[in-house]
C-alpha cells in the first residue's frame, strides 16, 4: 500500500513567528511546507500591536538573520538590552544581582523586539519564499497521524473540506494545542493564578539599555528598555512594563485611570525613570505554562508554544521556538541526506531529545524561580534574598546566565546540556 503524492514536505498548523520560521528554514534548506492558519491574510500581513515585546537571544538573532526576516525590522523595533538588574523585594532594600555582556565579545546582553513586528516579518519573508505555501482563515478540523502519512482535514470559509497529507505533520499553534491534543500527546500544565500586564511607558529619565525585574511581595514588576519612536518627535524615553499580579489585583490594576497605573509602576519602581505616563493600551493574559509529554512521534512533531509554554520571567520562549527550527531543520535534513523517511520517528527522536535536553531544565529552573519569588511567607522572603545575594557572590553562575543569552555558554554548561 502507498499513500497519495504528498501536498507538501511538511504540513505546519499555525501561522505565528515559530511556525512560519520553520517553513521559511524548510524551504531553504530544499523542502516544501504548507501552512494552515485560521487567521485572515490581513491580521498576518499587518498585526495589531499585542503589548508583547520579545527578548531574544545572540543567536536567536542569528537564525532571523538567516533567515532573512532579521532585515525586515525597522530599526525603530530593534532595542539593545545591554545590562539587566534582579531586585528582591523594595528597590534599594537589598543589591541587586547585575548581569552585563563584558568578557562576551558583545555590546549587549541581548535584543528586545515587539511581536507584531516579528510576526509580520516571518509572514512577509514566507510569503515570498519558494517553496512555502500558506492557506489563511483555513480552520482545522482533523489531523492524523498515520503508517505511511500525516493528514490534515480543513475548511476555507465557505468552501468545501480539503484533505492535505505529506510525511510530516508539525503543530505550531500556540500552547493550548489542538493539534497535540488531537495527535494525543498530553502536556504538563502548571497554571499559576496569576495575570501578565504589559503595555509601553513613556519616562523622563533615560534608561540606559539596562532590564530589570523586580520581585516585589504581591507583584513582579519588569521594566525593559525599548528604542525611540520612528519619527522621534514623541519626548520622553520608552520602556516596556510587565506587571505580574493575582487575579483581583490584576482586575484592579486594569481598573485604574492611565494616570493612576502609571503612579501605582512610577511607586513599585522607586520612581528610578522620573515621571512616568501609559502610552497606549495595557493588554492581559492569564499566565499558564505548558510542557509536552513529547516533542516527536511517528509523522508529527510540536513547535514553539505547543512544545513549551514558558513563564514569561526569565524570557525564553521564542528563543526555545527557534532553537528548535534550528534542530527540526537540522533533523529533517539529515534524514533526507541519509535517504531516510522524514516523517519516521527514528528520523525526528534526535530532535526531540535535543529540544528537551535544552527546554527542560530552562523550564523547571524558571517555575522554581517563579514558585520563590512569588511566595510571601516570611521563610521563602529569608531564602530568596540568599539564592539573590549568593548569586551576586557566583562568577560562574552569572557567566553561565550571561552565556545563555549571549551564545557563549561556559563549557561545562554546555557539556550538560548536550548529556
Amino acid at each position: 500500500m502507498t499513500s497519495p503524492s504528498p501536498h507538501s514536505d511538511v504540513l505546519i498548523v499555525g501561522a505565528g513567528p515559530a511556525g512560519l520560521s520553520l517553513a521559511i528554514s524548510l524551504a531553504q534548506a530544499g523542502l516544501t511546507a504548507t501552512v494552515v492558519e485560521q487567521q485572515p491574510q490581513a491580521a498576518l500581513a499587518d498585526p495589531a500591536p499585542d503589548g508583547r515585546e520579545i527578548a531574544l537571544t545572540h543567536p536567536s538573532r542569528a537564525t532571523l538573520e538567516r533567515l532573512g526576516t532579521w532585515a525586515e525590522l525597522a530599526p525603530h523595533e530593534v532595542g539593545c538590552i545591554r545590562e539587566a538588574q534582579v531586585h528582591d523585594g523594595p528597590l534599594a532594600r537589598h543589591g541587586a544581582l547585575q548581569l552585563g555582556a563584558q568578557g562576551t565579545g558583545h555590546e549587549a546582553l541581548g535584543f528586545i523586539v515587539p511581536n507584531h513586528a516579528l510576526r509580520r516579518t516571518a509572514h512577509a519573508v514566507a510569503a515570498r519564499t519558494p517553496g512555502v505555501r500558506i492557506l489563511t482563515g483555513t480552520q482545522v478540523t482533523r489531523v492524523a497521524a498515520l503508517p505511511l502519512q500525516a493528514e490534515l482535514d480543513c475548511v476555507a470559509g465557505d468552501g468545501p473540506p480539503e484533505r492535505l497529507h505529506a510525511p510530516l505533520l508539525v503543530a505550531a499553534d500556540s500552547r493550548f494545542s489542538a493539534t497535540r491534543r488531537q495527535l494525543g500527546i498530553g502536556a504538563r500544565m502548571t497554571d499559576f493564578g496569576r495575570t501578565v500586564i504589559v503595555c509601553r511607558m513613556r519616562h523622563a529619565e533615560p534608561h540606559g539599555g539596562v532590564a530589570h525585574e523586580c520581585f516585589g511581595y504581591e507583584r513582579t514588576l519588569a521594566v525593559l528598555p525599548l528604542p525611540g519612536d520612528a519619527a522621534g518627535h514623541e519626548t520622553g524615553h520608552l520602556c516596556s512594563v510587565v506587571v505580574t499580579a493575582g487575579a483581583a489585583d490584576a482586575a484592579a490594576l486594569l481598573a485604574l485611570p492611565a494616570d493612576a497605573f502609571a503612579a501605582e509602576v512610577q511607586a513599585q519602581f522607586g520612581h528610578r525613570l522620573g515621571a512616568m505616563r501609559l502610552d497606549g493600551e495595557r493588554h492581559a493574559y492569564p499566565l499558564v505554562a505548558t510542557y509536552a509529554q513529547r516533542f516527536a512521534g511517528h509523522r508529527c512533531a510540536l513547535l514553539g508554544d505547543a512544545a513549551v509554554g514558558m513563564h514569561p520571567v526569565t524570557a525564553h520562549g521564542f528563543n526555545l521556538g527557534l532553537a528548535g527550527v534550528e534542530r527540526l531543520t537540522a533533523a529533517l535534513l539529515a534524514a533526507r541526506r541519509q535517504g531516510r523517511d522524514i516523517g519516521h520517528a527514528e528520523a525526528l527522536a534526535a530532535y526531540a531529545q535535543a529540544q528537551h535536553r535544552h527546554a527542560w531544565p530552562i523550564y523547571e529552573g524558571t517555575n522554581a524561580i517563579v514558585r520563590l519569588y512569588t511566595d510571601a511567607r516570611p521563610v521563602p522572603r529569608l531564602l530568596r534574598q540568599l539564592v539573590l545575594q549568593g548569586a551576586r557572590r557566583l562568577p560562574p553562575l552569572q557567566s553561565a546566565i550571561v552565556g545563555q543569552l549571549t551564545g557563549k555558554a561556559p563549557g561545562w554548561l554546555r557539556l550538560i546540556q548536550q548529556n
